[in-house]
């Protein structure tokens, strides 16, 4: 299969848990709501999914290795419906979109040595016809992210920090050479120095290997030194997307406006002063519904049909588009006097 064909494409995606868990919510919780969107392999991309905790992210991430079987909608691979694959063409697909997940300690057996998962898909997926092969090709994916044979083969997990971890299952892409990585919040239990470095070993899969990433974050900054396309999701849905420049740079959805304006800055005086609240009316009476704008209780630009309406995406610049009914024509004149949320106001 040519790498121009190759795309995961998901399509109205919706999930929803259901359960005595969630009795308080009516008995279910809608993690992901109508949610679409398209990776490819040709050409390579970095597309970046963020958003705050409980917002859906992860459960996305789910659906789309296979482990979390969607309520509704499709998720197809090169036009194949994940959930309806063949054996064969599941284990295909399991090594063309391999995964980097947020614990460095959690993903390995403590009982065995760290070898073991580079054996183990050695002998999977037949990468080597022999022991010296396999060594070597280890060896080699160790190298690629800067990492020495001495310093990991042969130990336990718990032997190694959280960096080394985390880039010896970068290790393991890097050996199996997949199509897409799925990136879910990688970095966020180590520490600077090591996070830049994971970064830029993704950065160097993207352009030296063509492999393409969906970066998985609550971290913005991150993101943004990732570059590509960004996608804002909030309460299980898509609020925003385009390139990283135009949504971080020029916010067009108040969700991204006030994600950005959140920011802490290193400045001692440059404190909060006010609060977000939510009234009895907002919290309550109107908040029940999702056929509707989920960001309405928060909002500071709320109008009567954010209640009333679902928005949908709207184009608000090339590749740019937000769901939110400040960016139509009705709604634009009718609230001109928009204001980007920065830093600046916190006096």
């Amino acid at each position: 299969m040519s790498e121009s064909s190759k795309r995961i494409e998901l399509s109205d995606l919706s999930h929803v848990f259901r359960g005595a868990a969630f009795r308080q919510m009516g008995g279910e919780l809608t993690a992901v709501d109508h949610v679409s969107f398209r990776l490819t392999a040709e050409p390579p991309q970095i597309v970046n999914l963020v958003g705050e905790s409980g917002s859906g992210k992860s459960t996305l991430a789910r659906i789309i290795l296979g482990l979390q079987r969607p309520t509704s909608g499709s998720i197809t691979y090169c036009g194949k419906d994940v959930y309806r694959l063949t054996g064969a063409e599941f284990r295909q697909y399991r090594r063309e979109v391999q995964v980097v997940f947020q614990d460095p300690y959690g993903i390995f057996n403590p009982f065995y040595r760290v070898d073991r998962i580079f054996w183990t898909a050695i002998k999977k997926f037949g990468l080597a016809s022999s022991e010296e092969k396999g060594r070597a090709l280890i060896e080699q994916s160790l190298a690629a992210v800067d990492l020495r044979p001495e310093d990991v083969l042969g130990r336990y997990p718990h032997q190694l920090s959280g960096g080394q971890r985390q880039r010896v299952m970068l290790a393991r892409v890097h050996m199996l050479r997949p199509s897409f990585i799925i990136a879910d919040e990688p970095v966020s239990m180590l520490d600077a120095a090591v996070r830049v470095l994971f970064l830029n070993i993704l950065l160097d899969f993207k352009e030296r290997y063509g492999m393409t990433t969906l970066f998985i974050t609550h971290d913005l900054s991150t993101a943004y030194y990732l570059g590509g396309e960004i996608m804002v999701i909030s309460n299980g849905r898509i609020v925003e997307r385009g390139s990283t420049d135009d949504v971080l740079l020029r916010p067009a959805h108040p969700y991204t406006q006030q994600l950005l304006s959140s920011l802490p800055v290193p400045e001692p005086e440059a404190r909060w002063h006010e609060m977000l609240k939510l009234t009895e009316d907002r919290a309550t009476t109107r908040g029940r519904t999702r056929a509707r704008c989920l960001f309405a209780e928060r909002c500071p630009m709320v109008m009567e049909q954010c209640w009333e309406q679902r928005p949908e995406l709207v184009t608000v610049g090339p590749s740019h588009e937000a769901r939110c009914f400040l960016y139509g024509a009705e709604a634009t004149e009718a609230n001109p006097s928009r204001v980007l949320a920065t830093g600046d106001e916190r006096k």
